[in-house]
């Protein structure tokens, strides 16, 4: 994905959020950590950095907590990123937050959730920005609750600096208290939005980015025929196989979505 030419702020950083257990996502998840589930040729973590960037540019402006799979996660991301780690247990969106105030340092903080899909560039959101109220990116809606699809969020540090690094949600600690104030500024996201939590909603990611014709990882063996499927990198599909809204992440794994 291109990165937006520049100049960047330097008063706004970016947090990837990837410390999810995805459960939901299992069996997927039981050979690969969640944010590494590729979407097209990219792991989910890497598409929500490089759209951090479109914003924030630099690597250095860009963290990304990691809990569960984490050694795999860590890997994956070498020194490309500030790397939070979370012992024990996963933060949550707020907790993770709480815990990179050092890092975060006074600046404004673009938040990603790093199992979302959501391909757009960011700078004009974040260059639209007062610095002073949060901003939510919420997909199809002009208003914000606790069930709303968030595309994203822009944190002032008056609102970080409350964060504790304990288990907490940003709507339970911090946007719902704001949103009776009136001190949170909504914003329509029109874009494309999936959740990649389940399997099925990860195959229609993967479909929606390739324009509906089935994804085939790099080293992927196709000999059988495939109907809007996703083949992992690596993975096989024999001849005489005919797979059919499925996933094929490996000899072993095979997930039906109906």
């Amino acid at each position: 994905m291109p990165q937006a030419p520049g100049p960047y702020p330097t008063d706004v950083c970016a947090v990837v959020l990837a410390a999810g257990e995805g459960a939901r996502l299992r069996p997927l998840t039981r050979l690969r950590p969640k944010v590494l589930c590729p979407v097209g040729d990219d792991a989910l973590v890497d598409l929500a950095i490089a759209r951090a960037r479109t914003a924030v540019g630099p690597v250095g402006a860009v963290a990304v907590n990691v809990c569960h799979g984490r050694e795999a996660v860590e890997a994956h991301l070498g020194d490309r990123v500030h790397i939070s780690v979370e012992d024990g247990e996963a933060l949550g969106t707020a907790g993770a937050l709480g815990l990179l105030r050092p890092w975060i340092d006074g600046r404004g903080v673009l938040v990603l959730n790093g199992d979302t899909w959501a391909p757009g560039d960011l700078a004009g959101v974040v260059a639209g920005w007062d610095r002073t109220r949060v901003r939510v990116l919420v997909s199809g809606q002009d208003r914000l609750g606790p069930e709303s699809r968030i595309a994203g969020s822009l944190m002032p540090w008056s609102e970080v600096a409350r964060l504790a690094p304990e288990p907490a949600g940003l709507w339970e600690v911090s946007w719902r208290y704001r949103v009776a104030e009136g001190e949170v500024e909504v914003v329509r996201w029109d874009g494309p939005w999936v959740d990649c939590g389940t399997p099925a909603q990860y195959l229609w990611a993967n479909l929606a980015a390739s324009g509906g014709v089935s994804v085939v990882g790099e080293g992927a063996q196709v000999e059988g025929r495939l109907d809007h499927c996703v083949v992992w990198p690596g993975a096989r599909v024999r001849l005489g196989e005919s797979l059919a809204y499925a996933i094929r992440a490996d000899d072993y794994v095979t997930v039906l979505v109906r």
